[in-house]
């Protein structure tokens, strides 16, 4: 195509087509109406970050059931209100603007040719970020106590002693020194004994890293007596990582005590309700670890006094035991035989009593018993010849004699009486027995 053709073709050239600027400057103009000026916004804040005393972040709304982030818009709070509206923020929330707040902020959108659509921020409700962060933790709390697991830890009795100390905090950090060097430069000389389990510590790793640390705890669990989370001081918004139901969960189940220590004393996070003490600074933990070891060692001397005290009174008591026995020992024995002597007197005198009271009836009795005997015997005897004489008398009606007395005789045949004539045959010497005699005869027939 030659350049008179090129230039002649309807399509090059069109006066329809505007420019970017031009587009721009209508959508600016479409823009600014009153439904997008002064307008109150929730949103979340992220990628905060000041340049020029400018702040430039996002504003972020994410979707509730997957957590991806369903709308983005920039915001720009200029440096002519950045610093009225952060002091104020800071002031009345204890912590400066930061990543993962939610805010409820007042602005107007505005369109910049060169740079594109913008929230540009003239005031902050601090309040509203206030709410929002007291829901989320009392939600967090709320779930822990209907899971049941919300004062376990807090419920755990400590060891004794309590000297083995695992500690979760940031590799290097002040607040890590600080803990060490108050705890082993106690004035008792106490020796505890100390691990580091690094974590992180701030940002949006704090939760992961500090569980990782408690498991690795868990894994030598008989190692330790407590668990020390420390973290020096630094920006409030840094604490906001700390508001976690995972992390609150781990450190609510934990089957040793957990001392946390964490920020400032006006700061306060989920973990400061669940574990066993909450402390406000490094040092302040290192202390309450002396003091408890302190309190045991006060509480041994005090039972060494107790015990010292009753050894001595026993002491003393047999001391003047002892004294006394021994000022009885040279009379003991004397005494000791006057009384058997004296219990032997009574008890002759009442052997002799006894004696006369129970002999005398019995001499009177002896002396009785001759006559009483001979008439008894007299008795016996008489009674003994009746019955002689009745069995006599029965003895001779049933004797065999008195039967032959009688005519009848005994027939014996080998020396056999007999009482058949079947039992006798012919040719055999029988015996014929009388009362007065006998006859031998033989039988014939």
């Amino acid at each position: 195509m030659n350049a008179r053709a090129f230039l002649e073709n309807p399509q090059f050239g069109s006066t329809d087509a505007i420019s970017l600027r031009e587009l721009n400057k209508r959508v600016a103009m479409q823009l600014s109406v009153p439904q997008l000026q002064n307008v109150w916004v929730t949103a979340e804040l992220s990628d905060v970050r000041e340049s020029g005393g400018h702040c430039y972040l996002e504003l972020i709304d994410k979707n509730e059931a997957t957590g991806i982030i369903d709308a983005r818009l920039r915001g720009i709070i200029w440096a002519s209100s950045f610093y009225k509206i952060s002091a104020n923020f800071t002031t009345f929330t204890g912590q400066k603007l930061a990543t993962g707040l939610r805010v409820m902020v007042r602005g107007s959108v505005n369109y910049h040719a060169a740079y594109g659509m913008s929230f540009v921020i003239n005031d902050i409700n601090p309040s509203f970020t206030m709410g929002d962060v007291e829901r989320r933790r009392r939600e967090i709390l709320m779930r822990l106590d209907a899971e049941g697991i919300l004062e376990l830890n807090r419920s755990l009795e400590w060891g004794t002693p309590t000297l083995r100390i695992a500690v979760i905090s940031a590799q290097g950090a002040a607040g890590y020194g600080d803990f060490i060097n108050q705890l082993y430069s106690n004035t008792s000389s106490f020796k505890f004994v100390t691990r580091l389990f690094p974590a992180v510590l701030q940002g949006e790793k704090t939760a992961a890293s500090v569980i990782a640390a408690l498991d690795n705890i868990n894994a030598q669990i008989d190692d330790w007596d407590c668990v020390v989370i420390i973290r020096g001081g630094g920006a409030t918004s840094d604490l906001v990582s700390f508001d976690n139901y995972d992390l609150a969960a781990n450190v609510a189940q934990f089957p040793i005590p957990i001392v946390v220590g964490i920020g400032h004393e006006r700061d306060v996070t989920v973990l400061d309700y669940v574990a066993n003490v909450r402390v406000k600074t490094p040092t302040a933990a290192a202390e309450m670890l002396i003091a408890r070891a302190e309190e045991l060692i006060a509480g041994l001397r005090e039972m060494a006094s107790d015990m010292l005290l009753a050894v001595n009174d026993k002491i003393s008591g047999c001391s003047t035991q002892l004294a006394y026995m021994e000022a009885q020992l040279p009379v003991a024995p004397i005494n000791a035989v006057e009384r058997k002597r004296l219990r032997l007197d009574s008890c002759l005198s009442s052997l002799r009593a006894l004696t006369t009271g129970r002999i005398a009836p019995q001499l009177a009795r002896l002396e009785s018993m001759p006559q009483s005997f001979s008439v008894a015997v007299d008795n016996i005897i008489a009674r003994r010849n009746d019955k002689l004489s009745s069995a006599e008398a029965l003895l001779q009606a049933l004797s065999p004699m008195a039967t032959l007395k009688r005519g009848y005789t005994i027939t014996r045949v080998g020396g056999k009486a007999v009482a058949s004539a079947a039992e006798a045959k012919p040719g055999e010497t029988i015996e014929t027995i009388f009362s007065d005699g006998k006859i031998t005869s033989v039988i014939n027939q």
